[in-house]
């Protein structure tokens, strides 16, 4: 077995047996999809369920739950505690410990993309097919790009501050990028926030990916640009000790 694949089932088993990460990325999401389905207190857009509207956007928040939070906070007490300097001493590389770590959330991604879709159908979601190429493109984007800032924080940050602010981020995130409330019920100021983002564009991607309108083309290049940016400032940031 090779050092990549042996490291890679080792990260996944402690963000599986992590139940804080289980949490975050598989109990937020999935609750709320749940909540705001059955119970109507969210505005939706005019034709539109509340299941199809929020499970495209509840896919993104688990994306943003798994790239950023759970790795985020792992990272950074790892670093904390000295385990990225311990592994420093062994014939494992930096790149394959990157490698492990990214792959190991693309395999809890594949997993929640099942969990929330599997759900969603369950509560009534019919969802369109015919883009779903884009689904692979919207999910390596999203993971690259909050994967790029949970990493830059935790490789900067001290491991608690790292834990209040990814924690911080998520709940901004939610509620100002149009995974909840449609963005056109938010002032424009924040709309326009919004679409710089990441998180706003990835429900975009999603969206169209299920059916939905077109990508805008302001979320095309900004998704883009952080998948490319985010992970570059983070490996200019990082140190890991």
């Amino acid at each position: 077995m090779s050092r990549l694949t042996a490291q890679t089932g080792m990260e996944l088993r402690l963000l599986l047996r992590n139940a804080e990460n289980l949490t975050v990325t598989f109990g937020i999401p999935v609750g709320l999809l749940v909540f705001f389905s059955v119970v109507s207190v969210l505005p939706v857009p005019e034709g539109q369920s509340a299941v199809s509207f929020l499970a495209p956007g509840i896919l993104a928040l688990s994306v943003i739950g798994a790239a950023m939070v759970s790795l985020g906070i792992q990272t950074g007490f790892e670093r904390f505690y000295l385990v990225l300097k311990r592994l420093g001493a062994t014939p494992l590389r930096r790149g394959e410990l990157i490698g492990a770590k990214v792959l190991s959330i693309l395999a809890i991604e594949v997993v929640q993309v099942a969990v929330v879709v599997s759900v969603a159908v369950a509560l009534g979601w019919r969802p369109a097919v015919g883009s779903l190429a884009l689904l692979p493109v919207a999910l390596l984007l999203g993971t690259a790009a909050f994967a790029g800032i949970g990493m830059a924080m935790a490789g900067r940050l001290r491991a608690l501050a790292t834990l209040a602010l990814v924690n911080a981020v998520f709940v901004v995130l939610l509620l100002s990028s149009g995974i909840l409330f449609p963005l056109d019920r938010l002032p424009e100021v924040m709309q326009a926030a919004a679409r710089i983002l990441p998180a706003a564009p990835l429900a975009d991607w999603l969206r169209a990916a299920f059916g939905g309108p077109v990508i805008p083309t302001t979320s095309v290049v900004s998704l883009f640009g952080w998948a490319v940016i985010a992970p570059a400032v983070a490996a200019r940031l990082f140190r890991w000790e």
